[in-house]
């Protein structure tokens, strides 16, 4: 049977407790259940058909917070504990289609776009599992009385698309979420310094306390663009917690600097890709997400 390798660019310390491999981990593909993988070394790249059914840890630098990469296909869990960024890919032939499709450079503007929102649809709709606040209740069906659950209305999903890709990812968010709110986010990056500015603000004054929050943004490459993000986010009070990234294509950068800053917060991304370009683009990635989404 087939084995799968996955090594990151970063030096990281495992915590003290767990039992180290050599220099690889080998995640098998799953058979009957997923168990964790003990131990990470991080080195050089993760192929493009990355991450089976399977959970690993992945410790940073500092040892009271490390990322874990795992899948929704699962039948046993462990306890994960709150100080861990979260990273999901889920293991839906779906998933890999859109994906796929994205990746093709021959594919044109509206069903590039296309393809992102089905994309995000899939992800939001794996990411909203176990997190949307619900009321029961009672109703008369045509045979009788039954027991049922409803999406609570009063506490609508913000949805922050990062513009513009991030608009595309985000289309259908309405078509699973039966109550959201959709907050514009405006940030470009420097293409010769890579850093991110601001342009526009659509972000309420204060979220509410219990407030569940999507931020969409189709590529974490470096990573600059998605932490000025939350850090806008935590400024109006928002905790780590509350917050669920929802991404069409990871590296390694973005994924370490989220890990170091933002312990507790959850990312969904289709794929994660083993590299980033001195241009900041995830290789092989899809492109300008932006740009091939919109033609310009």
């Amino acid at each position: 049977m087939a084995s799968f390798r996955i090594n990151f660019n970063v030096n990281l310390r495992c915590p003290s407790d767990t039992p180290r491999l050599s220099s690889t981990c080998q995640l098998l593909p799953l058979q009957s259940q997923c168990s964790p993988c003990p131990a990470l070394s991080l080195s050089n790249s993760i192929p493009s058909n990355t991450l089976n059914p399977k959970k690993i840890s992945l410790p940073n630098s500092r040892p009271s917070s490390c990322v874990a990469v795992r899948s929704h296909m699962a039948t046993e869990e462990k306890p994960v504990s709150e100080d861990r960024m979260l990273v999901f890919v889920p293991p839906h032939p779906l998933i890999k289609h859109w994906v796929s499709v994205l990746r093709n450079e021959q594919t044109p503007c509206p069903i590039f776009r296309n393809a992102m929102a089905e994309l995000g649809r899939l992800l939001m709709y794996e990411a909203s599992r176990d997190w949307l606040p619900t009321v029961q209740g009672e109703i008369q069906s045509p045979m009788g009385v039954a027991s049922v659950e409803f999406i609570d209305p009063r506490e609508p999903v913000a949805v922050i698309p990062i513009l513009r890709a991030g608009l595309a990812l985000a289309e259908h968010a309405s078509s699973i979420l039966p109550a959201t709110k959709t907050y514009h986010l405006g940030i470009s990056r420097n293409e010769e310094t890579l850093q991110p500015t601001v342009y526009l603000s659509k972000l309420p004054e204060k979220f509410p306390e219990d407030s569940r929050v999507f931020v969409v943004d189709p590529m974490l490459a470096t990573g600059g663009t998605i932490v000025a993000a939350l850090n806008l986010l935590k400024e109006l009070g928002l905790q780590n917690k509350q917050i669920k990234v929802i991404c069409a294509v990871s590296a390694p950068p973005a994924l370490q600097k989220l890990s170091e800053q933002f312990p507790g917060l959850h990312v969904y991304t289709g794929i994660i890709d083993p590299t980033v370009n001195e241009k900041g683009f995830i290789i092989p990635g899809l492109g300008d997400a932006g740009d091939r989404s919109y033609g310009t």
